[in-house]
């Protein structure tokens, strides 16, 4: 067999000249593997947060008019890209083909991986959707995936089940990433602290701030704060609804004693977000937008009517080293991967 693109624009089929990412439509036809292409067996996959909001919102809660839309949008784009949010997931599966040019860097056929780029450029076919999980967004089926030479996966790890390691490594990016801006003193504002990558996100930053910084975990429900505050992720916990901006502002600077943050970092799954991430943080601070609800012109102009000088880091959920990062987390913190196990398995 041949060599493709490595970026995978050889299966892009409307427009013409795009990556597979932005593409309306990608091949699925699996009949061809090429020599540097994975052809994986796929049995779950995990939306995205703010995708399968969105879906479920659109269905009325109906797991058949779930099933019905995911369908459908596999089979207009060969990929599971949500329409509204443009975003995707990830998956889990068993390596089934691999193209002769990766035999020496690829893990053998048979192998049990996850992946670690978006459904939203992955060329995925659906045989047959077996179960909906909408509590946690994972969704399991028969079917197939290809992941192009530039794709990344993690093999599972064998200290802890498939679906925990799944729901660790679908926001691998956002503990990984809060590692890295994270600094010892900084004071660190999270949107969405009591949810699968806030509580990871509170975490982590809890750490890097060291006793000198602080940490405040934004929620919207009691429950939430109670168990971010139990959990000792955070320094404090603020019910505060982020969609309403100058109010959430108002509540979190109070509980940072005045004063903006230098990092704020939004882990939330609904639009409308942007200025109550933007508004708190301090000028030359960081604003790091996880969630893939995030609008670009209204992080962009909003922070422009306000005059906030603030760096805007867009949700990039690839860092390097970011599985080992996430999935040390729950190695590390006994009472998060309880709560994993209970939420998300």
């Amino acid at each position: 067999m041949a060599m493709a693109c490595k970026y995978g624009t050889h299966r892009v089929l409307e427009p013409a000249g795009v990556l597979p990412q932005p593409a309306l439509k990608i091949s699925n036809d699996f009949s061809t593997v090429y020599d540097n292409e994975i052809l994986v067996d796929v049995t779950a996959l995990n939306i995205d947060s703010a995708s399968f909001t969105q879906i479920e919102e659109e269905a009325g809660h109906d797991v058949e008019k779930i099933k019905a839309k995911i369908l459908e949008i596999v089979q207009e784009r060969g990929k599971m890209q949500n329409p509204v949010t443009g975003s995707g997931g990830m998956f889990i599966g068993t390596i089934a083909k691999v193209g002769s040019a990766l035999k020496d860097k690829a893990p053998a056929e048979g192998t049990k991986i996850a992946s670690l780029v978006s459904l939203s450029l992955t060329p995925l076919r659906i045989d047959e959707i077996v179960a909906v999980y909408p509590e946690i967004d994972r969704v399991e089926i028969k079917g197939q995936a290809i992941l192009f030479e530039t794709g990344i996966y993690a093999v599972l790890p064998e200290d802890m089940s498939e679906k925990l390691a799944l729901a660790a490594l679908d926001v691998a990016g956002a503990p990984a990433q809060t590692a890295k801006l994270v600094k010892p003193g900084d004071s660190v504002l999270i949107l969405g602290a009591g949810g699968k990558s806030g509580m990871l996100v509170s975490y982590e930053a809890k750490k890097r701030v060291g006793p000198n910084g602080r940490v405040v975990g934004a929620v919207c429900f009691e429950a939430d704060a109670k168990n971010i505050t139990d959990l000792d992720i955070v320094h404090e916990a603020v019910l505060a609804d982020a969609t309403n901006a100058v109010e959430f502002m108002n509540k979190t600077l109070a509980a940072n004693s005045g004063q903006e943050y230098d990092v704020v970092i939004n882990c939330v799954n609904v639009p409308n977000t942007e200025m109550a991430s933007i508004l708190p943080c301090r000028d030359d601070g960081t604003v790091y937008f996880f969630s893939m609800a995030t609008s670009f012109t209204k992080a962009a102009l909003g922070a422009e009517g306000v005059s906030k000088d603030v760096n805007m880091i867009i949700g990039n959920g690839y860092t390097k080293g970011h599985a080992n990062t996430t999935l040390w987390e729950l190695r590390e913190n006994a009472r998060i991967r309880k709560i994993f196990e209970e939420r998300y398995v």
